[in-house]
């Protein structure tokens, strides 16, 4: 795979992660703030804590990547957006971002090397092209998660996957991100 096409992924990559929060997120906004709040059985014991916490980390590996706003970032049980209207607009900013870094991505930032210090206060040096596929990787799993506790609820949780295949665009047209 050339670069191009890798820094070309990427943004379609990030394209469908706006796509699925949007959607996820949109569902949510349809459970009481009580529901949202609701403890389930998962990694994250409630959805809202479990949509935030990808928000969260989302932050913290575009400050790693770009060098900029790691400090004061909290991680796991913070709950910085409460309701779930909240964290689908600080979401959709976020994810605004994620689209404008992934499409300015060059060859050489593909390969840059950053260093990312863990919870634990080890470091370790990783490429550009990696924590990206380890973020969409984080964030598809904890949607995932949300999506199955929300099948827990009477709002239908709603399909995910209909993003890349030229079949797919019907059943997305017209939606943000599409």
């Amino acid at each position: 795979m050339s670069d191009t096409a890798l820094r070309d992924h990427f943004s379609a990559m990030a394209r469908n992660s706006a796509w699925s929060n949007h959607r996820l997120l949109s569902a949510c906004e349809q459970l009481s703030a009580a529901e949202f709040a609701q403890e389930r059985t998962s990694f994250f014991p409630s959805i809202q804590l479990t949509l935030n916490h990808n928000l969260i980390v989302d932050h913290i590996y575009m400050a790693d990547m770009t060098g900029v706003g790691r400090a004061n970032i909290g991680l796991k049980r913070d709950l910085p957006f409460p309701a779930a209207s909240d964290l689908k607009r600080a979401q959709e900013e976020f994810d605004k971002s994620l689209i404008d870094f992934c499409d300015g991505l060059s060859n050489a930032d593909l390969d840059r090397v950053i260093s990312i210090r863990w919870g634990t206060g080890e470091i370790s040096e990783e490429q550009t092209h990696l924590v990206l596929s380890h973020l969409f990787v984080h964030q598809i799993h904890h949607r995932g998660q949300a999506h199955a506790m929300l099948a827990g609820t009477h709002v239908s949780p709603p399909q995910l996957d209909e993003f890349f295949l030229n079949y797919d665009r019907p059943r997305r047209q017209g939606e943000p991100y599409s």
